[in-house]
């Protein structure tokens, strides 16, 4: 019997399992493969996994960084890639390189430097996941390192100032997603008709820009003129993920339905247990015939019940 495997990871909004593109890689991957992971999201609890994000453990084997722990699911045979030929494990690791040097600093600049982003989108949303004081100070900290990142990366000559990295960087990230929509083209998928470790890693460098609501989103409205990786993203949403184009799980109505019916039984019991007590007061000998005190309305005219009083 295989060991148990758990993967820790940043949880998800706005129609996405994570909004953490490296959390995103790895859980579309082992949905691909078939991997059987439990997936742990990181709340404002103190139980956040010690290094980066995500954070593989099974048994005594704690592995981060996607690469690595994909690398370790094939060794386990879940391998999303076992029809590719070498001409397509080469193409997958240029495309992944590609990603990683042209839309990946667009993607952290949108994220954690954008300042009107960061201050009204990514800063309350990560800090509402992460246990107090930290979440005064880990954010701040993770935009610093993004940003030392593009610098670091892409802030050498002749790009000297700050406006002249962001404005290529922006060039150089359209680019390549002009690049991955000719690649794709008409396909379900960039080597057919089934997803492989490529798939993982657009998908998660295209579904945060494509699905996160941000106030400046020039990278998002270029990606959204490209409606086949917009289809890509949706397919994969749907099919792996089971959530619909509005983020929503196809089961969430039926959920929310059978909630309603459980509720309406509950109001529906409590209703009749009223009725019984008043009939039962009106029938014992032991009190003398007179005037029963109603029960009192609440606001709009309905009766007073423990559901009613649990209401704010």
């Amino acid at each position: 019997m295989a060991a148990p495997m758990e993967l820790s990871c940043w949880g998800g909004d706005w129609g996405l399992p994570s909004l953490h593109p490296e959390s995103l890689t790895v859980m579309a991957y082992a949905k691909f493969s078939g991997a059987p992971l439990t997936v742990n999201t990181i709340n404002n609890s103190w139980r956040v996994p010690k290094g980066d994000v995500p954070v593989l453990i099974s048994e005594d084997i704690v592995i981060s960084q996607p690469a690595k722990i994909l690398n370790f699911l094939r060794k386990q045979k879940y391998n999303a890639d076992y029809e590719l030929s070498a001409k397509q494990g080469a193409d997958t690791l240029a495309y992944i390189a590609l990603l990683e040097e042209k839309l990946l600093p667009a993607l952290l600049h949108t994220f954690w430097v954008e300042a009107e982003n960061y201050s009204s989108v990514t800063k309350p949303w990560f800090a509402s996941r992460i246990a107090f004081p930290l979440s005064l100070y880990l954010p701040g900290k993770m935009s610093r390192e993004a940003l030392n990142r593009i610098l670091l990366t892409r802030g050498g000559p002749p790009l000297y100032s700050l406006a002249e990295v962001e404005a290529q960087i922006y060039r150089d990230a359209k680019e390549c997603l002009n690049l991955l929509s000719k690649r794709l083209g008409t396909s379900q998928f960039f080597f057919g008709d089934m997803p492989t470790t490529l798939d993982a890693f657009v998908f998660g460098f295209l579904a945060p820009i494509y699905k996160v609501c941000f106030p400046r989103v020039q990278l998002q409205e270029h990606l959204k003129q490209l409606p086949n990786l917009c289809r890509f993203c949706d397919d994969i949403l749907t099919f792996y993920f089971r959530l619909t184009v509005s983020g929503h799980s196809p089961a969430g109505q039926d959920t929310a339905d059978a909630n309603l019916r459980k509720l309406t039984q509950l109001v529906n019991k409590e209703s009749n247990l009223i009725e019984k007590m008043d009939d039962n007061l009106r029938k014992s000998p032991q009190h003398p015939p007179r005037k029963l005190t109603t029960l009192k309305l609440a606001a709009g005219g309905e009766a007073s019940s423990p559901l009613n009083r649990l209401s704010p």
